[in-house]
């Protein structure tokens, strides 16, 4: 079976949480035998054509990218129109509105289903403009995938009665096969910490959801050190807030290679997720410290952050925006080693039970074959 992936970017342009999350999905599934396609823009695609282990990456211009939403050209269309016609199933992402319009433009036969990553939080103005069109395109879904029960009912889109009977709910896993089995420890060395000295681990794009400017805060009282890893939109503003604050202990470590993330993961006594808005709708970084069997603090934003993190049971999950809240849960673990252990073996079973690669792939494999087999059926009916 042949499906199509569809996002605005894609690797080998630098990673977010949603472009792990679809490589996850394309190596489960092509483990189980799918062939996978993905179809995405970059501001500079060298190649339009690049094999990767998950499958072919297919890439035209991004001319320009208005609110975060990646437009192409003729070519684009050109593109895409052709690898619909290879595809089997079509698999969107959303949100990207200019997907929308591939869609509406392609009119494909064949079925397709949407994962509904997240809500349009920050561009309400425009998301009301682009409400029909995003309508229309939820309404000719065979199925919508959300990735977490809790945001499969908190969705004000999701929770539309005219859709609600074509959601079911996937959780974002993480294929362990995927990692290298050794990390580059030179990370440590670089960021001066100690061999065996205990400190706390944010690994993300710095965006203003994240609510790093309050794990700037919260780092004041807590006796260890707080790595930040990641690039992005807050980064400069974060370094002045820390450098003003006197927060010495917050170590910037930039742009990480994955060696150098599963390094910093198996030496950290926690990862800490701090977002605080809704705008954080699953936290990829959350799986990878549960399959590195690490605990947790994360927010209460009613998404899927909250099903990953268990509150009690894979570690703590605070008031967001609160800084003594962070401080509190930080402090308890590192205080108390038993109890990080406890929890960190808690994480990993909850992963290898429903955020592992093999439950992704036999959900996405079942859920694939199954809209075929009723496309099929339909042709055979009409």
């Amino acid at each position: 079976m042949r499906v199509l992936h569809v996002y605005r970017t894609y690797y080998p342009d630098p990673p977010g949480g949603l472009q792990e999350a679809i490589r996850q999905i394309a190596l489960a599934t092509t483990r189980k035998g799918i062939e996978n396609r993905i179809f995405a823009l970059s501001i500079n695609p060298a190649r339009s054509e690049i094999v990767r282990q998950e499958g072919r990456v297919f890439r035209s211009k991004s001319w320009i990218a208005p609110a975060s939403c990646d437009l192409g050209g003729a070519e684009a269309f050109r593109m895409f129109v052709g690898l619909v016609k290879w595809a089997d199933v079509l698999h969107y992402h959303y949100p990207w509105p200019f997907a929308d319009l591939l869609h509406a433009v392609a009119r494909p036969k064949q079925p397709a289903v949407i994962t509904y990553h997240s809500d349009i939080v920050r561009q309400r103005r425009l998301g009301q403009v682009y409400r029909p069109l995003m309508m229309h395109t939820l309404k000719s879904m065979a199925a919508i995938v959300a990735t977490s029960p809790m945001y499969a009912q908190t969705s004000p889109v999701l929770s539309e009665p005219i859709l609600r009977e074509r959601v079911c709910v996937i959780p974002l896993g993480v294929d362990e096969s995927s990692y290298p089995r050794a990390g580059d420890e030179t990370v440590l060395k670089r960021l001066g910490l100690g061999e065996a000295e205990p400190f706390f681990l944010f690994i993300g794009v710095l965006r203003y959801y994240k609510g790093l400017h309050v794990l700037i805060k919260a780092a004041e009282p807590v006796r260890a050190h707080v790595v930040i890893a990641g690039s992005g939109p807050e980064e400069s503003k974060l370094r002045i807030q820390a450098q003003a604050e006197g927060a010495g202990n917050i170590l910037f470590a930039g742009q990480i290679s994955v060696a150098e993330k599963v390094a910093l993961l198996r030496r950290c006594r926690a990862v800490v997720l701090p977002s605080h808005l809704r705008s954080e709708a699953y936290g990829m970084v959350l799986v990878e410290a549960a399959m590195f069997a690490k605990p947790m603090i994360s927010c209460e934003i009613g998404t899927g952050t909250s099903y990953v993190n268990k509150d009690g049971e894979t570690g703590f999950v605070v008031a967001p925006g609160s800084p003594p809240a962070l401080a509190s849960a930080m402090t308890r673990l590192l205080s108390d080693q038993a109890l990080a252990n406890r929890l960190g073996q808690k994480a990993r079973q909850r992963y290898q039970q429903l955020l592992s690669g093999n439950a992704l792939g036999t959900a996405y494999v079942d859920l694939y074959r199954r809209l075929a087999r009723s496309f099929i059926g339909g042709l055979n009916t009409a």
